[in-house]
Parts: C-alpha cells; sequence; structure tokens
C-alpha cells in the first residue's frame, strides 16, 4: 500500500465510520500496520499472512478471521468477559455470573499494564486489527463489542474449546445464587451422551515410517466451524500453520517449518472444589480454616442483559469467596468454592511462544511457563523426536484425598502445594516403540509397553481413565513400520467400532436365554443376526451400524447417570452392569424407533448420519427437507476415530452432526515439512463465499487437500492477494 493510498483510506475510515475509529493519530497508525501486511488467500480461501514483524502478523490473523467470521471472533469474547446475555438475553445471565466470578475487566487492565512489552505489542496489533476491520466494514454489526481493547486478549489465552470454567455447574450457580432449584437436563445428568470436545493426536517415529521421517496426526474434536485454518508469517521468525481459535493470535494446533504440536484435552484433575463450612458471627460471614475463622470475602457484581424488546437491564449478585475460590454452590450445607488456573498473561505467552519452538528442547522451555492446564500435548520435529506431554499446571496435592469430589475446606492438609515440576508428571520422550498417541484417555497407554505407570504417579494425575478411541488406536499401532502421509490418514478414518465389538456378544447371549416362548425371540431374531454378522465397521451402506448406534443410545441412556452419579467408565457399565433385559429391551426399542422414522428397520447409516450447514448461524436449525451430506464415520461413543457428533433435533429423523472431527491434518517433517489438511464445511462464515461449503464433501468422504505451506506451494493456487483493507 502506497502513502497516497494509505492517506486516501485513513480519510475514507474517519469518514464513514467515526465512532470507531478515535482519532486521525489513530487511523494513520491502522493504516501503516496495514501496509506492513500482505494476506494471500489461497483456493481454498485460506488465508497466509505476512508480515515484517510479530505484530504485523497477529495485526493481520485477526484481520483475517474477522474477514471470515467476525460473529464467532465476537462470540468468543462475549463468552470469555461474561457478556452473552447483552446479546442474547436474561437465559444467560447465570452463565456470565460464573464467568464473571473469575474474569474482572480492572484486572485484565492491570495485568495488561504488567505485561512484557512484547506480549504488549501483540496484544495492541490484535485490537488494532480487529478495530480496523470494523472500520472499513461498517455494515458490520457487532452485537455488543463495538471497541475491541487489548486487554481483552488476556481473558481468551488458551485455545481450548469451553475451557476449565465449563466444569463449574451453571444451573447449580443459578440454584446457590437465585434461591430456587434448577432442573438438569439429559446431558447434565449423564442420561445423552455429549460428543467429547477433546480430540486425537499421534506422533510417530522415523523408525516407524516408510520414508525416515517423524508424522503427526492433528485432529481436534471440537464443534463444527470453531477455528480458522491459516498461517502467519513474519520476519522475525515466526511461520507456524494450523488451526486458530476464532479470536485468537495464535495457531493453536498446528507445526511449523520444523516442529509440531497437537492438544487433546486432559483428564487431569486441575479444578478442584473445596467444601466450605460457614458461620454466621455477628452479622457477618466465616469460614473455618483450622482452628482459625476467616471472613468470607464478599462483592457485588453487575449483570447486565438484554430484555425481550431489545432494552438493556441488569442483574446484581452478592457474591462470595474464600481464599480457595469463588463460591459456586451449595452441597450438604456447605458452601463449594472452585479453584482453577488464573495465570492469564503466562497463559498467552506459552500459548504464542511454541508456535515459534523449532525443536522438543525449546517447546520444553515454553512449558516451564506452567501455565497450560488443560492440554496434553503430542509433538513431532524434524530431528525426529516424539513426545507425550502431559499439561504443566498442575497443583501439588496430598493424594489422601479424592479430589473427584468437593473435599474439607476446613482442613489446610486439602491446600494446594505449589506446582509439580515438569519432570514429576507423566510424559513420554521418544519411546522405543515409536509412537505416542492420546485419544482423551489416560497416560498410562501413551507409548504401548512404554507408557508412563499409573502407581507411579498420584491419581489426580488422571480422571479419564480408558476409551474406545485409545483401545481403536493401540490396534492400528501397535508394531508397524511403513507409515506414510497416506497411511496415516487411512488410519485416522478406520471404520472399526471397539464399543460394539465388546457390546454385541453381551446382546446374543441376553438373546440366547430368552425364552422361546417371549414373542420378542421371533421379532428379534433378524436384527440379532444382522449384529452378530456384522464385522463392526461403519459405512454409508451399512444397515447394521444404523441398527447399532440406536441400540447403542438405549443403553446409554439407560447406564450413562448411573456411570455419572459412580464416576465410572460408562462404557464399562455398558458392558459389565446392563441386565439381559436392559438389552433386550434396548435392541427391541431401536427397531420400533427405526420403524417409525423410517418406515423398516434396516436404514443405510448414510442416510441417517447427515452434515448439513443452512446458514451463517452459530445455532444450526436442522431441516430433513433441505440438502445435507451423508457421512460414514459415527460418534467416538463407539471408538470411531473419525468422530461424528450427531443426533435427532427438533423436527427431524435424520441425525445431523454438529461437532468432532473439525480440522484434520497430517504433517510430515522431512528436509521440508509436508501437510495435507480438511476443514469441516469451509474457510468462510459467509454463506455467499464459494469457501463456505466447499470442502464439505471432502470432509465427508476423508479426502484431505494439500497444505500449501511455502511460497512456491502457493503458485497457481493464489485466489487473490491484498493488504487490510485493500
Amino acid at each position: 500500500m502506497g502513502r497516497i493510498a494509505a492517506i486516501i483510506l485513513m480519510l475514507t475510515i474517519a469518514a464513514v465510520a467515526p465512532a470507531r475509529a478515535a482519532d486521525g493519530g489513530e487511523a494513520q497508525r491502522w493504516a501503516r500496520e496495514a501496509a506492513a501486511v500482505t494476506i494471500v488467500r489461497d483456493d481454498w480461501g485460506i488465508a497466509h499472512v505476512t508480515g515484517r514483524t510479530d505484530a504485523d502478523a497477529v495485526f493481520g490473523a485477526i484481520y483475517a478471521q474477522a474477514e471470515d467470521d467476525f460473529n464467532r471472533v465476537e462470540r468468543n469474547y462475549l463468552f470469555a468477559l461474561g457478556r452473552e446475555a447483552e446479546a442474547d438475553g436474561e437465559g444467560l445471565v447465570f452463565k456470565d455470573l460464573r464467568m464473571k466470578l473469575f474474569v474482572d475487566p480492572d484486572d485484565l487492565r492491570a495485568r495488561y499494564a504488567a505485561s512484557p512489552d512484547w506480549l504488549k505489542a501483540l496484544m495492541n496489533a490484535w485490537a488494532d486489527g480487529l478495530n480496523y476491520y470494523l472500520a472499513t466494514h461498517p455494515d458490520v454489526k457487532p452485537k455488543v463489542i463495538k471497541r475491541f481493547e487489548p486487554w481483552m486478549a488476556l481473558s481468551f489465552t488458551e485455545g481450548s474449546i469451553g475451557g476449565d470454567i465449563e466444569q463449574i455447574s451453571v444451573p447449580k450457580l443459578e440454584a446457590f445464587y437465585s434461591g430456587h432449584e434448577v432442573a438438569l437436563n439429559e446431558e447434565q445428568t449423564g442420561a445423552r451422551f455429549v460428543e467429547p470436545t477433546g480430540s486425537n493426536g499421534v506422533a510417530i517415529a522415523p523408525a516407524n515410517t516408510k520414508d525416515g521421517h517423524a508424522l503427526l496426526l492433528i485432529n481436534p474434536h471440537t464443534s463444527f466451524f470453531f477455528r480458522s485454518e491459516l498461517q502467519m508469517t513474519s520476519g522475525e521468525g515466526l511461520n507456524a500453520y494450523g488451526a486458530s481459535t476464532w479470536g485468537q493470535f495464535f495457531i493453536y494446533q498446528g507445526f511449523n517449518a520444523h516442529a509440531g504440536w497437537m492438544h487433546t484435552s486432559s483428564g487431569v484433575d486441575v479444578i478442584d472444589e473445596f467444601a466450605e463450612t460457614i458461620v454466621k458471627k455477628d452479622g457477618k460471614l466465616f469460614y473455618k480454616y483450622g482452628d482459625d475463622l476467616r471472613p468470607v470475602a464478599v462483592k457485588t457484581i453487575v449483570v447486565p442483559y438484554r430484555t425481550a424488546d431489545g432494552a438493556m437491564a441488569k442483574k446484581t449478585f452478592t457474591v462470595y469467596r474464600t481464599h480457595h475460590g469463588p463460591i459456586v454452590r451449595e452441597e450438604g450445607g456447605k458452601w463449594v468454592a472452585t479453584a482453577l488456573m488464573f495465570k492469564p498473561i503466562e497463559a498467552l505467552e506459552q500459548s504464542y511462544l511454541r508456535t515459534k519452538a523449532s525443536d522438543l528442547a525449546s517447546y520444553m522451555k515454553v512449558a516451564e511457563l506452567k501455565a497450560n492446564s488443560s492440554n496434553n500435548t503430542l509433538f513431532a520435529d524434524s530431528k525426529g523426536e516424539i513426545a507425550y506431554l502431559h499439561p504443566q499446571f498442575i497443583p501439588r496435592r496430598d493424594d489422601r484425598f479424592d479430589y473427584r469430589y468437593p473435599v474439607d475446606g476446613s482442613d489446610p492438609a486439602t491446600d494446594w502445594q505449589g506446582l509439580h515440576d515438569l519432570d514429576t508428571v507423566p510424559h513420554v520422550i521418544s519411546p522405543p516403540n515409536g509412537y505416542v498417541v492420546n485419544t482423551n484417555d489416560w497416560p498410562y497407554s501413551a507409548a504401548g509397553p512404554y507408557s508412563p505407570k499409573k502407581a507411579d504417579f498420584p491419581r489426580y494425575m488422571d480422571t479419564f481413565g480408558e476409551n474406545p478411541r485409545g483401545v481403536h488406536a493401540a490396534l492400528l499401532l501397535k508394531d508397524r513400520k511403513d507409515f506414510t502421509l497416506d497411511g496415516l490418514v487411512a488410519a485416522a478414518f478406520d471404520s472399526y467400532l471397539p464399543t460394539f465389538a465388546r457390546l454385541i456378544p453381551t446382546l446374543s447371549a441376553a438373546y440366547d436365554a430368552l425364552p422361546a416362548s417371549d414373542p420378542r425371540k421371533a421379532e428379534l431374531a433378524e436384527p440379532v443376526a444382522l449384529l452378530k454378522g456384522w464385522d463392526d465397521r461403519w459405512g454409508l451402506e451399512s444397515t447394521a451400524t444404523s441398527l447399532a448406534v440406536f441400540w447403542g443410545e438405549n443403553l446409554w441412556a439407560k447406564a450413562g447417570p448411573a456411570a455419572k452419579a459412580e464416576k465410572s467408565s460408562p462404557w464399562h457399565y455398558m458392558a459389565e452392569r446392563l441386565t439381559p433385559e436392559d438389552r433386550i429391551a434396548a435392541l427391541a426399542a431401536a427397531v420400533d424407533r427405526l420403524k417409525t422414522d423410517f418406515g423398516d428397520w434396516r436404514v443405510p447409516w448414510g442416510e441417517i448420519n447427515r452434515y448439513q450447514r443452512n446458514d451463517a448461524s452459530i445455532v444450526q436449525t436442522f431441516d430433513d427437507k433441505k440438502p445435507s451430506l451423508a457421512v460414514p464415520f459415527a460418534s467416538a461413543q463407539w471408538g470411531s476415530l473419525a468422530s461424528f457428533g450427531a443426533r435427532r433435533y427438533p423436527g427431524t429423523k435424520r441425525y445431523y452432526g454438529t461437532s468432532g472431527n473439525s480440522f484434520v491434518a497430517v504433517v510430515e517433517f522431512g528436509d521440508k515439512v509436508r501437510a495435507r489438511a480438511v476443514t469441516a464445511g469451509g474457510e468462510s462464515g459467509d454463506p455467499s463465499s464459494p469457501h463456505f461449503g466447499d470442502e464439505a464433501q471432502r470432509y465427508a468422504d476423508g479426502n484431505l487437500r494439500p497444505v500449501y505451506f511455502y511460497p512456491e506451494d502457493l503458485k497457481g493456487h493464489i485466489e487473490r492477494s491484498y493488504h487490510p483493507g485493500g
């Protein structure tokens, strides 16, 4: 962008959006920043952003994200700042209150002021990029945030979906602060399966690959369209490609020219509840701590919300906290406080700096910030190093106490005792078996026989245990020495469903035990025969997959709440604790449901399991009458590595996916990095864009496209090259 063009653009900004451009000096700064950035859109609409400095790359990356889906960018900050009710009404007041118990704008402003200069420069560029986008797009109407401030970046520092705070129950919080009981829905009781917002990650050492290069599978399972795919490059050594959560200025899951990182949700316990004994004395509140009474901290929080007629109103809450954390509910006459990680500066530093790591040593140096609480990491690099890394923020605790439940807050022995050193948590570095894997299961099967041993670690290092995807992955990885990029893709989409391989024999036994006089013996003969003869693999034409899924969901509805109450594995509960009658009744109900909805119990899976995106809404309204695509892979619930979390919705008989495989990439670290990838739907959130759904069929087929990582890769694949604002 030349000087004259920059001046014209500056004047245009001031003319069309005076409320968004504070003064001419700010507009000049934005124009200078834009001139230092080039955005190249490839033929899939993916932005390759280049700047002279890291701050320039941040400015361009967040501008490109806003171009693709500003709604999702803003939405993530409404969530992170506790401001969703300002957009969507009173029903979200208590969700906002939950966030405001931890996130205080005044505190974040102070932390921003205290941030290191390099990080402050990135936050400044982030805010400038978003404000510049709004200034140059006056047709875009933010729902709430009309101006972004640099400190806001500290509210959303870790790219996982949801985050630690999601473990705090909003209904129970509402019951405490409103004084009335709130009913739990089927998801909250465990009666209906919730697709894991987790992921699959695999790193394979050169010894197990055909070409002698390390490989990495990046396979996050989130709600669809949760991240942008982009590349960020600068003259200061940044060159990262991958998935970036909308609104964040770092590549969350991806790779650079020498190293790659994949995060999976961890079962480590880093969020604890403390049952506080409350004492009222002289009109004040205290809580017992050892032999002392400590005053309960009391604070007023105001939560604004939008009324049905579009006006603004507010609710005011008196909230409480102890040194353990804010009070979030009541149980058994005790007030329950929640402790979790809150290190926004260090978390943002760690999230950004690891994208510039060139090998395992430099990655581990960044990890010493100890501000990653929820993510396991699968790592590979061009040196041939691979690793499974447990989260780095792990409080030390007395293992006599079971921290899965609220512990006695009056006993000082239950308090956190600093953080674990990195060498005291379950890690695996370049094991002899030649692979590491995690599927949101425990770390104790990360590397086959070379995995960490459960007995060597406190029990709070894992709360997940095993899962069917982990069993599936181990079968595919064990003893294999010929992996290629194509072979890793094939493994990622392997169709085996180990949950049903375990469950169907229990159904067979239950059916065989039915007396001949039971009418279900004849009625279910063909359905049972179909399942017994099935190879336990999903497929578009498979009628057994449809029957098995409907049957399995009925079993889950029976087993889920009991397993959740016991904090035990629902998969084990279904296989070992349900009765033969439960299994027969669940199958009869599945057959009836298929007949009712589809006219026959023999329905190809592809007729039921569908991908549909009708508009730009974050929450889609699905319609059986509108076009959709058949998807062959199934829910992670059944051990499918390629996860597609689908179910019925109001007015539908078909199942529509909203989560699971959202971004899939395979990466090879040779002399030059090679990669292939696919994202759910497409890069753009605009239905009028050709990139709104141009990857949908590839996604359903598991047909990954080449990644254009180097400038020479982009030749012949450039759709547009421009400066922000141009």
